[in-house]
């Protein structure tokens, strides 16, 4: 099968009917389907074809929604990067996918002509804009230019469909190669997992070269119905307002945003009575947040997980039933998990291991790196890095990432244990914990806090905090306050970043 058939089913099955909506001008599903068709026509005259990559770099809009479908038309392979990273990994992703073609925007022109130096592949570079630049195509010339009468092209279903690029800890990225159908079918597992109705209204603030917003995507088309707000800025009064004009139902986030939720002046100021549905992924949710926004918007907050190797979406607490409340919940249908030691044997309920799964969703593996793939794809199962447990009614629990963990005198600490506790704490609004150099120790404990609005504390105090609530050995020794953590484009805290940092710190 091939991806791009999923919106035209989708227009069989309800018709013609307002799809997505920016800056207030609403776009039909059908007439999205026909614009897309007509650049899909375009790229095929400059000869983009099967296998092809093609980068599409910039925030959500409706070019990237086109985008998405005409590149999966022509057969070529999409390969979507955060507009956000520096030069360095860009440049990298360029000359390693082989990119043949670039479709952004002129505020992104000049990083684009600096990464070209090092790929040659790239012939083409598609700008949004009509004034496109000598030497650059218009992406809207393109679309008036072609008609919208096109033959899709066949894919198998182990043809590539996404190149999606993970951040990793350390050394640039890899390429998570998805294909048609496990990127399908991790939709369909969702859908049939969590049964959600039909004709939803949601507010999209996953960006689309992330996984997280790519499964967003192709779930909404199986469900079917309804329709997106994309917001051209991420903006807490933004989303509120976009919920109240639009009588949103649905969104999917991270739990960074709902921390920002909760830190607004006013939240009552906005009507959002219309969400029934409040998603979390892609980070741990603390349980100080979850019963925060429960006691400030009357709202309980559904979180699932999944990895960009496995399609986004693998487990997940159910709308309708037992949620439990720091769980990933319940693997989703049609995929198998369970923990393991470092043996690779299966451990029983409530001990701790690495979380493994297996599905039709699994990656066909990382482009060009045939040895990192054997590492972390063995007899079926992935390998996920996160350290977890079950319990005995088949809920799933991540403690921490297993390349995160703090080895402090031999003892693995996991950093979600102490954050736990400083998210408690009533003057911090954020906070993470990392390792840190330890001549007694080999590793110590480091925290790095927000404050929230207003309010103030001494590390020292933070500190006697936590040696309240925790063991002392594992209690921060050190605590330093920033405005901000350092986050990736959909709000993940980049412990990498703060490694950085402990050099420069006191």
């Amino acid at each position: 099968m091939n991806l791009a058939e999923l919106p035209q089913k989708e227009i069989e099955r309800f018709g013609e009917h307002v799809a997505v909506i920016f800056n207030d001008r609403e776009y039909t599903n059908v007439q999205m389907r026909q614009m897309a068709h007509k650049l899909a026509n375009a790229l095929k005259k400059i000869g983009i074809g099967k296998d092809d990559r093609v980068i599409i770099q910039m925030p959500n809009c409706p070019e990237v929604y086109l985008s998405f479908q005409a590149v999966y038309i022509v057969g070529a392979v999409i390969v979507p990067i955060n507009f956000m990273v520096g030069d360095a990994e860009t440049a990298y992703i360029y000359k390693d996918t082989g990119a043949k073609a670039v479709i952004s925007s002129k505020v992104f022109l000049t990083k684009i002509e600096a990464c070209r130096k090092t790929a040659p592949e790239v012939q083409h570079v598609i700008l949004t804009e009509r004034d496109a630049p000598a030497g650059t195509l218009s992406f809207h010339d393109l679309i008036e230019q072609n008609d919208d009468t096109i033959e899709m092209t066949p894919t198998a279903d182990d043809d590539l469909a996404a190149l999606i690029y993970t951040a990793g800890t350390t050394g640039m990225p890899k390429g998570v190669m998805h294909t048609h159908h496990s990127l399908y079918i991790n939709a369909v597992m969702q859908n049939d997992t969590v049964g959600l109705p039909s004709g939803l209204t949601s507010i999209n603030v996953l960006p689309l070269c992330h996984s997280y917003g790519i499964a967003s995507l192709n779930y909404g088309h199986i469900v079917g119905g309804g329709k997106t707000v994309v917001l051209p800025a991420i903006g807490i009064d933004a989303i509120f307002a976009a919920i109240e004009k639009n009588k949103a139902d649905i969104m999917a986030a991270v739990p960074t945003l709902y921390v920002y939720m909760l830190m607004h002046p006013n939240p009552k100021k906005y009507d959002l009575s219309s969400m029934k549905y409040w998603i979390s992924g892609s980070a741990p949710l603390t349980l100080d947040t979850w019963q925060r926004f429960k006691e400030t918007f009357g709202a309980e907050i559904t979180e699932g997980w999944g990895l960009t190797e496995a399609g986004a979406n693998n487990s997940a607490n159910p709308f309708n039933g037992v949620k439990k409340v720091g769980s990933i919940g319940l693997p989703m249908k049609g995929t198998r998990m369970k923990v393991v030691d470092d043996q690779g044997n299966e451990l029983p309920p409530g001990q701790q291991g690495e979380i493994l799964i297996a599905g039709p969703q699994i990656m066909k593996g990382y482009w060009n790196k045939p040895e990192e793939t054997a590492k972390v794809i063995k007899d079926g199962w992935l390998y996920t890095g996160d350290v977890g447990y079950q319990d005995e009614d088949g809920y799933f629990f991540i403690t921490e990432r297993k390349k995160d963990l703090i080895i402090k005198g031999g003892e693995n600490i996991a950093p979600r244990e102490i954050e736990e506790v400083l998210y408690s704490h009533p003057s911090v609004n954020e906070a993470a914990v990392v390792g840190m150099p330890d001549e007694v120790y080999g590793e110590n404990i480091k925290a790095f806090v927000v404050l929230a609005p207003g309010k103030s504390a001494t590390a020292e105090e933070i500190i006697a905090y936590c040696q309240g609530k925790l063991k002392r050995f594992k209690s921060p020794k050190e605590v330093v306050f920033l405005q901000a953590l350092p986050k990736s484009l959909v709000g993940k805290i980049l412990r990498k970043e703060l490694r950085k940092m402990i050099d420069r710190t006191p």
